[in-house]
């Protein structure tokens, strides 16, 4: 069994806003999540000056959005000065929403590297700290704890670890629990998480994209174990999206799709993406065939 997004229609659904200096150039990699019947999106933005911000944008249907006009979380703490602040993922853990972003510094600052913000409105964030002081990306929350502890994946280049703490401060146990393959073409070189795990009876779905030597970004999926997220139950190996548009073929950078949220809208997944590095998009495919390509797929 093979499985193939669709893209939607309407998408692209959030193009740049020249009339906003700080997202003027690009906006992409948005975390999308739903709660009290509306979506809500922040999303990657950078303006003439190249230094993302991450911006807040809120819907009735998770197609058609109104933004603030101001990003909700900006470059702070002389930190982030270089690149900015990058995506975000959101995830809703005891009663409070915690953001995982990038902090990127200057060379002389550990270049990027892994934040975790803190929220009860998803409009104003407070930092809790670094998951690591070191090069690493693409961390994600899981939304519960498991086996009693708050778990988390990140990338260490080039593979996806997990790491466990108890208090969102302090991380040990770390581990890779997936390493590029070399067999396959599309994702050789590197891989990284996605949006936020999907629990299911069959395992977590974990969405994830690589690279090979031409870096073009595609995704897939892996099925993790519910207990035990360090074990790989299947791991199909296609792909199910790839850059096909103009838009996500030229832009920015060429020949990306990268999303950081995967979301069960009904009985659809919607799977919001950035194009390019430069709008971001939205692709879907009905929620039991995602299960059952991860259980599965080729």
């Amino acid at each position: 069994m093979r499985l193939n997004l669709v893209r939607h229609p309407e998408s692209p659904l959030l193009y740049p806003n020249p009339l906003h200096r700080w997202e003027a150039q690009n906006v992409f990699n948005c975390a999308v999540t739903e709660h009290n019947g509306l979506f809500h999106m922040h999303y990657r933005a950078q303006g003439v000056d190249f230094i993302s911000h991450i911006g807040y944008a809120v819907s009735a249907d998770g197609l058609h959005w109104n933004r603030l006009e101001q990003p909700v979380l900006a470059p702070h703490n002389g930190r982030e000065d270089y690149r900015g602040v990058e995506d975000p993922r959101i995830t809703l853990l005891d009663g409070q929403f915690y953001m995982t972003y990038t902090a990127y510094g200057d060379s002389a600052d550990t270049d990027y590297y892994p934040m975790i913000a803190r929220s009860d409105n998803l409009i104003t964030w407070s930092d809790v700290g670094p998951l690591e002081r070191r090069r690493n990306k693409d961390h994600i929350l899981f939304p519960e704890k498991i086996n009693g502890r708050y778990a988390i994946l990140h990338r260490r280049q080039p593979d996806i670890w997990i790491g466990f703490s108890d208090d969102l401060i302090h991380w040990t146990d770390h581990s890779i629990i997936l390493s590029p393959d070399p067999e396959l073409e599309w994702q050789n070189k590197s891989i990284g998480s996605n949006g936020l795990p999907i629990k299911t009876e069959h395992g977590w779905l974990l969405f994830y994209h690589g690279y090979g030597q031409k870096h073009i970004y595609r995704h897939s999926i892996v099925l993790l174990d519910l207990n035990d997220p360090t074990k790989v139950i299947h791991r199909p190996t296609t792909y199910i999206i790839e850059p096909m548009e103009t838009w996500e073929i030229r832009g920015d950078v060429a020949n990306v799709v990268f999303s950081c949220s995967n979301n069960v809208v009904g009985d659809q997944l919607y799977f919001y993406y950035g194009g390019a590095d430069r709008m971001i998009g939205l692709a879907t495919a009905p929620f039991a065939d995602v299960v059952e390509f991860a259980r599965r797929g080729e």
